[in-house]
């Protein structure tokens, strides 16, 4: 499989278990790398034969920006069910980082991976 990758996409989302990360929102980054075959996209030059990612950005910056959650890992299922109704993928890695997690010590990030694949 080839790989399509998109890197930091960022967007603010209300996702949490506290009060105050529902009430205020933070910022969320998320990872993708879709698998797909791009050899028939590549053979005709034809946008339609592979993932537009631009579409999914779209679509990924909208789920974490929609109804909140709890937990990330529920918000990577989310995402890695929204990439894998494009009908080129047949993989996707997601990798949420939720960077100002409300965690007492210093840190850089939280992230949560799911990997998932069409049955």
């Amino acid at each position: 499989m080839d790989r399509v990758a998109l890197r930091g996409l960022k967007a603010r989302g209300h996702h949490g278990v506290f009060p105050r990360e529902r009430e205020e929102g933070q910022t969320f980054v998320v990872d993708l790398v879709l698998s797909l075959d791009t050899r028939p996209a590549a053979a005709g030059d034809d946008l339609t034969k592979t993932v537009h990612y631009g579409i999914v950005a779209e679509e990924v910056v909208g789920i974490v920006q929609g109804e909140p959650v709890d937990l990330i890992e529920t918000l990577a299922e989310r995402i890695a069910a929204q990439c894998l109704k494009h009908d080129p993928v047949r993989e996707v890695e997601v990798v949420v980082h939720k960077p100002d997690a409300p965690i007492t010590v210093p840190f850089d990030d939280v992230t949560v991976t799911i990997t998932r694949s069409r049955v």
